[in-house]
């Protein structure tokens, strides 16, 4: 009887490395229902909660924080990594894995290690500009590696952008429109700017749209404004305790599919996978980089910036005025608004999570019965 393939992917701790693995999972599963995946966790970060409830068993394992400089948490990295290792090893074998699928992150270098202790092949996905020390590292041990866009710079690396939902990747926000605003309590005749900072929310982003909040309303733009769950609809950052038009704001949303269909342009972060999902669905946007990690998120969103579909203000410069002169303006000129989306849309890459299912199950299908469990 032919084995049914077994696919383990690793993207734990955050949102931005569950998303794409649960997204490629889905796709292995679209793709050969027969297939089995697993994936890889830790008790830290998001793992626990988001991917039990998409449906898949996760294997829990010793964090591995990678420190970005030298410091005495390094000392303690390569007792981490060999105790993580080891039981990731156990996990690879028990599953029969036949393929890893890496996201970089706290869970990814264990699993690359112990991929190729056992000699599993692996596939790599980095989603950031600037890749992380997991990926770093992994990319010199496959020659699997796909990347966000060409301008990551990883050893013989192919750019298919970032893996997504279908819930996103095929959302047609002209048809769910008007249902999304009225689930929203917005007006459907009202051009929508959509306002976020992500899981965390970001207080630079509240304060400078809440005090532009008059201009907005005056220019017959209403607001979706997301605050983040961690984050007071009020003070202080001066964001209006308001659930009704022309200015709505919520502690969080769980389908953005509906945030994204009712809104015209949105301000938010430029984390990689926000800028993956707004450009796929077609949304122009003012990216307010996080001032940290040596400009990451600004390079993440330089591609959608030159293509014309986005604007790039700096967490400094974001004010009021500047929501006012820059943002307003564009809203209010239709020609503009349909220029800044169409780029958008033409920048959007909507297939990555078939294009890594695919090669997963391909390596699955090439991967000898007998391969040895090696370092036993």
């Amino acid at each position: 009887m032919t084995k049914r393939p077994s696919i383990v992917v690793a993207g734990g701790h955050s949102a931005g490395h569950i998303e794409p693995a649960m997204a490629v999972a889905d796709a292995v599963r679209r793709l050969n229902p027969d297939a089995q995946v697993t994936a890889l966790g830790t008790v830290r970060g998001l793992d626990t909660r988001l991917i039990p409830a998409r449906g898949y068993p996760l294997e829990l394992i010793p964090p591995v924080p990678l420190p970005r400089r030298l410091n005495r948490d390094l000392l303690a990295t390569p007792n981490r990594v060999r105790k993580a290792v080891r039981a990731t090893t156990d996990v690879l074998r028990r599953v029969e894995a036949d393929v890893v699928v890496g996201f970089g992150g706290y869970i990814a270098m264990p699993a690359y290690l112990a991929a190729r202790r056992l000699g599993i092949p692996i596939v790599i996905h980095e989603a950031n500009a600037q890749p992380g020390v997991a990926n770093k590292v992994g990319a010199r041990l496959t020659r699997h590696v796909y990347t966000a866009s060409t301008s990551v710079s990883l050893p013989h690396s192919q750019a298919i952008g970032i893996p997504l939902r279908p819930q996103i990747s095929h959302l047609d926000r002209a048809a769910l429109r008007a249902e999304a605003r009225e689930r929203f309590g917005l007006r459907p005749d009202l051009v929508t700017l959509m306002v976020t900072g992500g899981s965390q929310g970001a207080q630079a982003i509240n304060a400078a749209v809440a005090g532009a909040r008059t201009a907005l309303a005056a220019a017959d733009v209403q607001v979706l404004h997301i605050v983040g769950p961690l984050n007071d609809a009020a003070d202080p950052d001066g964001v209006p305790d308001q659930t009704t038009a022309p200015y709505v704001a919520v502690k969080f949303v769980d389908d953005m599919q509906y945030a994204y269909a009712a809104a015209d342009f949105v301000l938010c972060r430029s984390g990689a996978m926000t800028v993956a999902e707004l450009s796929a669905v077609g949304l122009p946007a003012a990216y307010v980089p996080l001032p940290l990690r040596g400009g990451e998120q600004g390079r993440n969103a330089e591609p959608i910036v030159a293509a014309g579909g986005a604007i790039l203000v700096s967490n400094a410069d974001l004010t009021p005025q500047w929501i006012i002169d820059e943002v307003i303006s564009r809203l209010v000129d239709p020609e503009q608004l349909a220029r800044l989306t169409a780029a958008a849309a033409g920048a959007g890459v909507r297939d990555a999570d078939e294009v890594l299912a695919r090669a997963a199950l391909e390596l699955a299908e090439a991967t000898p019965a007998n391969r040895p469990n090696a370092g036993e």
